[in-house]
């Protein structure tokens, strides 16, 4: 993995959906044994916005674009869009979805994309948030994302879930941060 930057995401938002809500992200981007940790937040969002802004301020970040980037989100919504490549059909219908209203969020989307365009290998895999290894649920997620998204032993699938669960910390982090605007 020596020329791979692997990017960990996360967003979160308490009172999603409500006027006063706090919403936070989290990064984590990993390039050999570098380890960059980032969070921010702000008020009046929804946590969708705050999945994406999670992955915007981690490609800002980036000194070369021209390495493999692997982003790691459990926002199906995000990995969704680009293994599906919705954004190709809402940029070509004037940013309109199928059902011919607006798309959510696509001021984010936008700048989403200028970032992820200026990567000459990018790539997007779910990863089940706030999982715990020896859970319950642990093996069934590990068995899916090894049937959808590559092989992995578990010790390496571990690794994925701590840096993950880190990324969830940090955007909870950027939302208990009492100076958001």
């Amino acid at each position: 993995m020596s020329n791979i930057i692997e990017i960990f995401t996360d967003g979160s938002c308490r009172g999603n959906q409500t006027e006063e809500n706090i919403g936070g992200y989290g990064a984590v981007l990993i390039y050999k044994d570098n380890i960059k940790k980032i969070y921010g937040g702000a008020k009046n969002t929804t946590n969708n916005v705050m999945e994406l802004k999670a992955i915007i301020e981690a490609l800002k970040l980036l000194k070369r674009y021209d390495l493999e980037i692997i982003i790691y989100s459990d926002s199906a919504y995000i990995v969704n869009c680009f293994k599906e490549k919705w954004y190709v059909k809402w940029e070509q219908n004037g940013w309109k979805n199928s059902a011919k209203k607006s798309v959510e969020n696509s001021k984010e989307w936008k700048e989403l994309l200028f970032w992820v365009n200026k990567c000459k290998n990018i790539t997007f895999h779910k990863i089940k948030g706030h999982l715990k290894e020896g859970s319950k649920e642990y093996n069934t997620w590990y068995e899916k994302f090894c049937s959808t998204e590559y092989k992995l032993m578990k010790e390496e699938y571990n690794r994925l879930i701590k840096y993950n669960n880190l990324a969830d910390e940090l955007a909870n982090r950027g939302a208990d941060n009492n100076d958001i605007k």
